[in-house]
């Protein structure tokens, strides 16, 4: 029996353009930025080398209940507040609990309440840790809460694949309602790790812009001057079903997902695989492969682009290898120049992105694209650019820290 078609019938985001899918994908065309210098006094007290993050465009303690906030960390926080937003979004469907399953992902998980917990500790004994600690810090507690919200008991899956995390865990729901372990699936991912520690951690490894005198300016892939991705904090979600069962609900069909793929570059632990013939033009190539799609038919790409020196090159070269001329005819867009990198949330508000894409028929403009690297030669959108008439395919990349790669195929509806 053939596996059945997936349709996407509701998004969800909350992030640092917006507090929904919606918002955010406005603010994203009016060429916003979401990055802004902290407003908290340890990035100073800490004497941190980057003071700046985009962080949620609005706290989500502001949005939840007080008592609902108190026991979720914060990327669990998001993960809730983007996934009721899908949910709304998707008209609420009416399903058999068995028949909902949850994928999400997360890159780290609650790293404030680690942390947290652990000054509490030191500072206070072990009689003050608080007994929800570990129920927070697991990074299954955004998937746990999303499954015990809408009471999802076709199982809620975790994936921890760093940057790749988000675009992994929509794969996995893919193959889920392919293989029939369920008719609906809320996918996406979320991170919040805009905290001391992981700064300066990723500042030392110079992985980090530090514009700090200009943080809207600081994400600029593709760029020549680009020095470092801006560190971000978001949550989206997907709500995927099999096509049917959407039909039978009269739902609103955003898009269709056709294809997905997931390798690993066994290379470095944080560098990417340079070789053309690697695992992430491998990836690209399945993830066609499974959607049934040439290079060619290709119309956009949201690209990984972190706005670092070597990975927008590496990238750059597996896309010409996978695409070819035809590269120069794909309309290119570069996201993270306006969140920020999401890292575990990244697939999933580029996959919200992608989608809106595609039902708008609107490529989302780069910004901060003042001066191409001549070595990336790309058509790059830098002001919202019609994709065409018809059919349109676009593809979403992701790859992150360990050489994880994951690559998703969506088609108009």
């Amino acid at each position: 029996m053939a596996a059945p078609d997936v349709v996407v019938t509701g998004i969800g985001a909350f992030s640092p353009l917006g507090t929904n899918a919606q918002e955010s994908w406005t603010n994203l065309l009016a060429g916003d930025s979401g990055a802004r210098t902290l407003p908290y006094p340890w990035a100073e007290e800490l004497e941190l080398p980057v003071r700046f993050a985009a962080i949620a465009k609005v706290d989500p303690t502001e949005v939840l209940d007080r008592i609902e906030a108190k026991r979720l960390d914060r990327g669990a926080q998001l993960a809730l507040l983007a996934a009721r937003d899908a949910w709304a979004d998707a008209g609420s469907p009416e399903v058999d609990p068995t028949r909902l399953g949850v994928d999400w992902a997360t890159g780290i998980g609650g790293v404030w309440t680690l942390l947290s917990a652990w000054d509490t500790l030191k500072e206070k004994g072990p009689r003050r840790v608080p007994p929800m600690t570990v129920p927070m810090l697991m990074p299954n507690a955004a998937a746990a809460a999303i499954e015990m919200e809408f009471t999802a008991r076709a199982g809620a899956r975790t994936v921890v694949s760093a940057c790749a995390s988000s675009n992994e865990s929509i794969g996995n729901a893919l193959d889920h309602l392919r293989l029939g372990y369920a008719d609906v699936i809320i996918a996406g991912g979320t991170e919040a790790c805009v905290h001391g520690l992981p700064l300066a951690a990723f500042a030392q490894m110079q992985a980090l812009s530090k514009r700090n005198d200009a943080p809207q300016l600081a994400s600029r892939p593709y760029d020549a001057g680009r020095d470092g991705f801006v560190l971000g904090e978001g949550a989206a979600a997907l709500i995927l079903e099999r096509e049917d069962h959407a039909k039978a609900r009269g739902a609103r069909i955003y898009a269709r997902l056709l294809g997905s793929a997931v390798t690993s570059d066994a290379h470095h632990i944080s560098a990417p695989d340079p070789s053309p013939d690697g695992s992430v033009p491998r990836t690209m190539r399945l993830a066609l492969e499974d959607a049934g799609l040439s290079p060619n038919e290709i119309a956009h790409i949201n690209a990984h682009a972190t706005s670092t020196p070597v990975g927008d090159i590496a990238e750059y070269k597996s896309m010409r290898a996978v695409f070819g001329d035809h590269l120069d005819e794909i309309a290119v867009s570069a996201t993270k120049a306006a969140t920020g990198h999401l890292l575990g949330a990244a697939g999933a508000i580029e996959a919200v992105f992608t989608v809106k894409a595609l039902q708008e028929r609107l490529a989302p403009p780069t910004i901060n694209l003042t001066d191409p690297d001549p070595e990336i030669p790309l058509d790059v959108v830098t002001t919202p650019r019609r994709l065409p008439d018809g059919e349109v395919f676009a593809v979403s990349n992701s790859f992150g820290f360990g050489g994880h790669n994951a690559v998703t195929v969506f088609a108009s509806a």
